[in-house]
């Protein structure tokens, strides 16, 4: 088949693109032709599939309206943006609505009063609503996704299939004292880690809070692209962005994502295939595979207090089995696993068969 993967935009260290580049190696390791639809922003050296169709892309609504002179181009299309018309949509980026009113929890009033009236944000939602209208199939990265829609939206869940996001390989790792010795970091020291940017949906702030409850020696390291808080204190250290991934896992005892709202982390999953635990939130889709005490901790969003607790717990925990038992969970969701779930997904919506049932590819 000729498959069309729709992602306005390009981030180096996004998630986003790091999944779809992944879910292109496997569908044309399975014999198809991904095409990948986009804006301007994607370089061409990375994408090693092939044609790249490029559309006009300021905003969102302005790429969702260009989508629709390509559309017939292909047999099937797979977008990961909200664009009407699109045959299968993956809410990969969670729903606009859901994060809303999430986000007005940890902040002011009269900010979430001003972000009524951006006219971004009113985009956005119409345009979600709308693509949850016109698809005919709509794959959810996680249940906390997949309820999400079916909260905000007339969709029902029979039309929704739940598939996790899948990792190629995972990030070797090299020796721990050669990776501490690179990165400055005390031999003895607890040292947690934390990736990505966007750090207020994120949660840096909690991560910065926690680590300082802590009593002994302990550091945070903090690795992507941000202005570090004022108040960040003398136990954190900010990296900036990098894309040596297997030394900050290597040096790491955990690894921490205390977001306010993600769909379903790629780097907690590529921290678990290093083999380190990962400490996220109820709101991270991600933590419906872990079990709290053995491949990590879950937490509420902004609690501060309860993240230093498993943190204090995971610094005294015997970490002999942590690893294997990190990397045997991580094995079960391979991109070949999520590129065939996918591709099934495809295959029913062209035959005219797009209902699906919820649970695991």
């Amino acid at each position: 088949m000729r498959i069309g993967l729709i992602r306005r935009g390009f981030s180096a260290t996004g998630g986003a693109e790091a999944y779809l580049l992944r879910l292109a190696q496997g569908l044309s390791g399975a014999g198809h032709e991904p095409v990948l639809v986009t804006s301007g922003h994607w370089p061409d050296a990375a994408w090693p599939f092939g044609k790249i169709i490029r559309l006009p892309g300021g905003t969102p609504s302005v790429f969702a309206a260009a989508f629709l002179k390509v559309r017939d181009q292909f047999d099937v299309s797979l977008s990961l943006e909200r664009t009407p018309g699109c045959d299968v949509y993956r809410a990969g980026d969670g729903v606009h609505a859901a994060w809303l009113r999430r986000r007005a929890r940890f902040e002011p009033a009269w900010r979430t009063f001003l972000r009524r009236w951006q006219p971004k944000h009113g985009a956005l939602l119409l345009l979600e609503r709308r693509v949850f209208e016109s698809a005919r199939g709509i794959i959810a990265n996680s249940q906390m996704v997949a309820t999400e829609i079916t909260e905000n939206f007339d969709v029902p869940a029979g039309r929704i299939r739940v598939i996790p996001n899948g990792i190629s390989t995972a990030i070797p790792r090299i020796d721990r004292q050669e990776a501490r010795q690179r990165l400055h970091v005390p031999e003895r020291a607890f040292c947690a880690l934390f990736v990505g940017s966007g750090w207020e949906r994120k949660g840096l702030v909690t991560a910065l809070e926690a680590i300082e409850r802590l009593p002994g020696e302990n550091l945070l390291l903090v690795a992507g692209r941000g202005r570090p808080p004022r108040h960040a204190g003398s136990h954190t250290r900010f990296l900036g962005p990098t894309s040596d991934l297997s030394t900050l896992f290597s040096a790491a005892d955990v690894f921490v994502l205390p977001t306010h709202y993600d769909p379903f982390s790629n780097a907690c999953l590529e921290a678990l295939a290093a083999g380190l635990p990962v400490l996220t939130t109820t709101a991270n889709g991600f933590s419906e595979i872990l079990t709290p005490g053995l491949q990590g901790d879950i937490t509420e969003p902004g609690n501060a207090r309860d993240l230093a607790a498993a943190l204090t717990r995971w610094k005294a925990h015997d970490r002999t089995n942590t690893s294997a038992e990190c990397r045997k969970l991580a094995a079960c969701f391979s991109i070949q696993r999520n590129a065939a779930a996918t591709l099934h997904v495809l295959e029913d919506v062209l035959a005219g068969n797009p209902a699906h049932r919820i649970g695991p590819p």
